[in-house]
């Protein structure tokens, strides 16, 4: 490729503006076609750049951009589940060497899951009513008793236990859906709900059943009389979303009750002297639970799925509460049908519960709920991931059955009668007898009030969240800060490995993997400085989009420091730039990038892909399901824009600061933490407990109740919070700014988060490179103290008359 250096103005003269004018429309025309690239400079002693080709697209380059990640995402999809088979090395030799085999997705699925916590000895209780008595039914063939059972410290689960007035024959737990009451199941209610009196028929033959309460799609209990603020958010998406951010899951909460159940089926067969066969059935999000159990839980001799088994690769457009980090890469419904081999495994294809989004926002509450559906599949979409999983076992050993009807419609109910002789077959028995009628509806006053056990169980799930997020900073100061000592060059390889495991939290895409290609196009002249905007290719289908801002006064050979200038929620590029005070952004962010440019900084205001609403929120909704998040490809395009900067002539590779608000100030955070090319980072009007700001349910200012439902980020809680990425960054120098009426936070939680960041700082001997500015305003730049400390790390000049702090 040719490449020509142009001069147009400067000391050139009139006569060759009018001779050299005709010449750029023929180069322009000669890059456009991919024949050559040209630098223009802009006066005869500057060196601003117009370098590759032209950018022609009149496009809106950030809905461009949003849609290539979404692109890319589903091509990983696809890509993921076609490389799946690659980390599996099954071995069906027997039932031991099979689970050796498999034991390390096993580890990663309960740890993804949440399923960590050390379960309780088993203790059941039957409860009491008013006057003390037992609530408890008897009918001709089994007692059926309001429980509650020990699961994990701090925890207790409810439900039912029915008991044969004869000899046991098996045991089992049936889990109903999420809306779904066990009275439903025990044949105690007549609602013509489906599944109604599954588990009473199985009772009245000898079987002991433990049917536990699911956490509703209610919203009932969504919310917190300490902040006084309500949701729309199911109770389901109300504990995932501060369960995700410690490393719990609604998902491994619920199968934590089933275990603990399993236990005390297990203490019952002890105390009995018999090796009677445990089974666990489930529809809807109970054959969720029971697929995910069946694969978890060896002691499990059948499992029945009903309503729920299907192909996962649309697991984004699910109801957000299902959304497992990771699972995709290793898991789809097919593989967790097989880790329960050489156990007996039924699906059922059944009609399953319709969701058609979030529940009605109420009076007194707020929106902010994700989208999720739910449908019935298609039989054969069903069939063909069953067929995956029966291609994955040999075919002498297979372990898999699917009930289906003839025809394409589904069954009219789950828990139907074949498929209930298929699980029983798989607790060695052969027929389960004569089925009673239902029994007549309960009278008021003679239960349990299921509206009350249901906030029960809500709220101890929620309160033993709340506990684990007031511990968790001690697993974080164990696990890192514990493990620093020395000077800067004796932590430089710990902070590595830190580093890396940080890169897997967000999610690791390999580096930018295709050449820059830089486009570009002149966009505004001012006084003292050029702008142009840039694409640069990232990834296939992704790109990085900027705003250069050149000062016109550089001259030949000069190299000076760049600020990238980050904006924050909902923003553009030139949101940063404006100095009008009448347009948008100029309120939030002061004209920054212009007025750092204005000093001297060469200036790239990037746009980060959280531009939107639910369209840009979807890809982390695609993305974690793949072990990836938004900041998986936030990072890769700064990687290139760090990259890129530093091959401008103009630029000193070693200078390049990064300077960010609100989500900008979130960018701040994690970027520079793992893009060492970033010599210096502010965290504007974001800096804070982070953790708690996503989990804690006592303030009114958390993403617990916002519409921000992509905020939480798997088990940030136990390892990197704000002060630890704080210190991934150092000794990098590192800033805050902090307005006293930011509502993002309080000063008390920024002032505790920020003590350990300078501490690490000044036992480093590094008390000038961290900084904090407090000042009186509210979410905006300031830019007074941090451009002081830009100055002063950046150029070695303190030009700004130093304020208080």
């Amino acid at each position: 490729m040719t490449h020509y250096d142009f001069t147009i103005g400067g000391n050139a003269g009139k006569n060759r503006d009018v001779f050299y004018i005709p010449r750029v429309l023929i180069l322009m025309f000669l890059v456009h076609s991919g024949f050559c690239s040209m630098n223009f400079s802009t006066s005869g002693q500057s060196s601003a750049l117009f370098y590759g080709k032209p950018l022609l697209d009149k496009g809106d380059l950030s809905s461009l951009m949003v849609e290539g990640i979404d692109r890319f995402l589903m091509q990983e999809t696809i890509r993921v589940k076609n490389a799946r088979a690659d980390l599996w090395q099954y071995d069906f030799s027997s039932s031991g060497a099979f689970n050796a085999s498999i034991s390390f997705q096993r580890d990663f699925l309960s740890r993804r899951l949440g399923v960590v916590d050390e379960r309780l000895a088993p203790e059941l209780e039957v409860l009491t009513g008013s006057r003390l008595q037992k609530l408890s039914v008897e009918t001709e063939a089994c007692f059926i008793s309001a429980v509650r059972w020990s699961v994990i410290d701090g925890f207790w689960a409810e439900g039912l236990l029915m008991q044969p007035k004869g000899d046991v024959t098996a045991r089992a737990v049936f889990i109903p859906d999420a809306d779904v009451l066990p009275e439903v199941l025990a044949g105690l209610m007549k609602t013509g709900i489906a599944g109604e009196d599954a588990a009473r028929r199985l009772a009245e033959t000898g079987w002991e059943i433990i049917i536990p309460v699911m956490i509703s799609r209610d919203a009932d209990f969504s919310g917190s009389k300490v902040a006084e603020r309500f949701t729309n958010q199911p109770h389901r998406e109300w504990i995932y979303r501060q369960g995700y951010e410690v490393g719990r899951h609604v998902i491994g909460y619920e199968l934590q009750k089933v275990f603990a159940a399993v236990d005390w089926l297990i203490s019952r067969n002890k105390q009995e002297g018999k090796n009677t066969k445990i089974g666990v059935a489930g529809y809807g999000e109970g054959g969720l639970l029971a697929l995910f159990a069946a694969a978890l839980d060896q002691r499990i001799s059948s499992t029945l799925v009903s309503g729920y088994f299907n192909a996962r690769e649309q697991l984004w457009s699910e109801p957000i509460y299902r959304n497992v980090f990771g699972l995709l890469k290793y898991f789809g419904d097919a593989e967790l049908a097989v880790m329960a081999w050489p156990r007996t495994l039924v699906v059922e294809y059944s009609i399953i519960p319709e969701v058609s989004g979030p529940p009605v926002i109420k009076e007194g509450r707020s929106g902010g709920a994700a989208p999720g559906k739910l449908t019935t599949p298609d039989l054969a979409s069903v069939q063909n991931e069953f067929n995956r999983a029966k291609a994955l076992v040999p075919v002498d050993k297979s372990h898999l059955t699917l009930v289906s009807p003839v025809g394409e419609s589904a069954v009219p109910r789950p828990f139907s009668n074949y498929a209930i002789m298929e699980f029983a077959r798989g607790l060695d028995i052969d027929k389960t007898g004569k089925f009673a009628g239902l029994l007549s509806p309960l009278s008021p006053g003679e239960w349990t009030d299921v509206t009350k056990r249901q906030e029960r169980a809500v709220k101890d799930m929620e309160r033993h969240i709340q506990r684990i997020l007031d511990l968790c900073e001690l697993t974080r100061d164990k696990d890192f800060w514990q493990t620093l000592s020395g000077d800067t060059a004796e932590q430089r390889p710990v902070k590595d490995a830190h580093r890396e495991r940080f890169r897997e939290i967000l999610g690791s895409l390999p580096d930018p993997s295709v050449p820059a290609d830089p486009h570009s196009r002149l966009i505004r002249k001012t006084e003292k400085w050029t702008g142009y905007e840039i694409t640069l290719d990232v990834w296939p289908e992704v790109f990085a989009w900027g705003i250069l801002l050149v000062p016109n006064d550089i001259r030949k050979g000069e190299k000076r420091p760049v600020i990238v200038c980050q904006h924050g929620l909902e923003g553009l590029p030139m949101h940063v730039i404006t100095t009008d005070e009448e347009e948008e952004g100029f309120r939030h962010y002061q004209g920054f990038a212009s007025r750092l440019a204005d000093k001297g900084y060469v200036v790239f205001a990037p746009h980060n892909p959280y531009r939107g609403g639910d369209k840009f929120r979807l890809l982390q909704r695609k993305a974690n399901p793949l072990g990836l998040s938004l900041f998986s490809f936030i990072t890769g395009q700064h990687q290139r824009i760090v990259e890129w900067l530093g091959q401008q002539s103009f630029v000193d590779p070693s200078r390049i600061g990064f300077y960010g608000l609100s989500y900008g100030g979130k960018t701040a955070m994690r970027v520079p933490a793992l893009v060492e090319g970033y010599a210096l980072s502010v965290c504007s009007a974001d800096f804070n407990e982070w953790v708690r700001k996503n989990a804690s349910t006592d303030y009114p200012f958390t993403y617990m109740f916002t519409g921000e439902y992509e905020m939480p980020e798997w088990d940030l809680g136990h390892t990197f919070n704000y002060a630890e990425m704080a210190g991934l960054i150092a000794p990098r120098p590192f800033m805050v700014e902090r307005g006293h009426y930011d509502g993002v936070g309080t000063d008390e939680w920024v002032a505790y988060e920020f003590a350990r960041v300078r501490r690490h700082y000044n036992i480093l001997g590094l008390n000038k490179s961290c900084r904090i500015e407090y000042f009186n305003g509210p979410h905006m730049i300031n830019g007074i103290g941090t451009f002081e400390f830009i100055d002063e790390h950046m150029t070695g000049k303190q030009d700004i008359e130093k304020q208080g702090y």
